[in-house]
């Protein structure tokens, strides 16, 4: 996937299912990790951090 690809799929992602979009994408690279697909993973985890970002920092 491309980087213009990801972002924008992280962005629907994360407004169509809230910070439990970030558990999810991680649970699915982990899974397709498990099944020999490390490309796939790969994406999914660009996904993840794509929505972290969005996220942004922690507060207290």
């Amino acid at each position: 996937m491309r980087a213009m690809e990801i972002h924008d799929y992280a962005r629907k992602l994360y407004a169509k299912r809230g910070a439990s979009a970030i558990a999810e994408a991680a649970q699915k690279a982990a899974e397709l990790e498990k099944d020999g697909l490390t490309d796939d993973a790969a994406n999914w985890r660009q996904i993840a951090d794509a929505m972290k970002q969005m996220r942004g920092p922690h507060q207290s």
